[in-house]
């Protein structure tokens, strides 16, 4: 079969190829009924527009880029399909980058796949979105960016995130509902806002309740499995071990789950562990985790709404932008009574 062409599109939506154009491209000046008419007959037909062709006819880039610290993590991998769905929907291109901030002259690594790739908008995941080095190539540039999972904006920059800290006092006041006295939590990247937030969550939480916190049941990590399995070792070695362990994310809750299995600590019966995200691998661990569903895939689609808006080429319509999205907390079978 032939593929479907612009010419098709506007002879079935009764418009001139220009109108489809304008409608495929989100300008302006395309009254509503007469766009949602278009994108009606474009899903009927499936087309697909040549994002080649469409920037050299209208000088636009139609490429969105991706930007991540570890691509491979199970957080990404929600984030990834989220931005692909909502960028086919409006006939962009999603460009995946990894930014290793570890490797020597990085910053300027991104500067020339930069100039190479000439990007409509940036996707900043964490914790890259608050390197300040890292948003101001894109200021100096010119690049339209929106940082996911930080609640600061800056210069050309939108944010779309949750409530971290909120959503950390519910799950402490949780375990706390349970019964739990004696709670670690294990914390993630120092260097990202939102361990930050989600430590400050579990602190307030604690002091509201009238606990105490240990300093020693506080380990650092850094988001990973090994991270955390280290950090359960560490906690669950001690005769005066806790009764519930709270991890920044899932990943590292897994490690602590795996920690514990090698200690024969029965969870939850022994031991309740809880984590944060809802990805993938609290479903798939044994058993499964009860966890603050962070809505990945929704958060990652709203920043490629913010960027393909027309209205946000406009820098006062755009700094300081901020979306919030609700999140949940799914309670599953690795959290008990103390």
């Amino acid at each position: 079969m032939n593929a479907v062409t612009i010419k098709d599109v506007a002879r079935a939506a009764g418009v001139s190829p220009k109108t489809v154009s304008r409608v495929m491209n989100a300008e302006a000046h395309v009254r509503a009924p007469v766009r949602e008419h278009v994108l009606r007959i474009v899903a009927e037909l499936g087309y697909r527009p040549n994002a080649h062709a469409r920037s050299l006819s209208s000088s636009r880039s139609f490429l969105i880029g991706l930007f991540f610290d570890d691509p491979a993590s199970g957080y990404a991998a929600d984030v990834q399909l989220g931005a692909i769905t909502r960028c086919r929907h409006h006939g962009y291109h999603l460009v995946v980058e990894r930014v290793d901030r570890s490797v020597e002259g990085w910053l300027e690594e991104t500067a020339s796949a930069l100039q190479a790739l000439d990007l409509a908008g940036v996707v900043l995941t964490p914790p890259i979105c608050d390197w300040t080095e890292l948003t101001d190539l894109f200021a100096q540039r010119g690049i339209p960016v929106v940082k996911l999972g930080s609640s600061t904006a800056g210069p050309v920059s939108a944010v779309v995130h949750i409530d971290d800290y909120a959503a950390a006092r519910d799950m402490t006041d949780h375990l706390v509902a349970l019964g739990h006295r004696r709670i670690a939590f294990v914390q993630g990247n120092a260097t990202h806002g939102a361990a930050r937030r989600r430590l400050a969550g579990f602190q307030d939480a604690m002091a509201a309740a009238g606990l105490d916190v240990r300093a020693d049941w506080i380990p650092a990590a850094d988001f990973t499995f090994r991270s955390g399995m280290a950090a359960g070792d560490a906690l669950l070695a001690a005769t005066d071990r806790p009764t519930a362990i709270f991890a920044a994310n899932d990943e590292m809750a897994l490690g602590v789950l795996v920690s514990a299995a090698r200690l024969d600590i029965a969870v939850p019966k022994s031991l309740s562990v809880v984590g944060f995200d809802d990805a993938p691998v609290s479903r798939m661990a044994w058993p499964q985790l009860t966890t603050i569903r962070q809505p990945n895939g929704e958060l990652a689609a709203a920043t490629i709404d913010i960027l393909v808006d027309p209205a946000y080429a406009q820098a006062e319509t755009r700094d300081g932008y901020s979306v919030e999205l609700p999140y949940g907390m799914i309670e599953r079978s690795s959290s008990g009574p103390a």
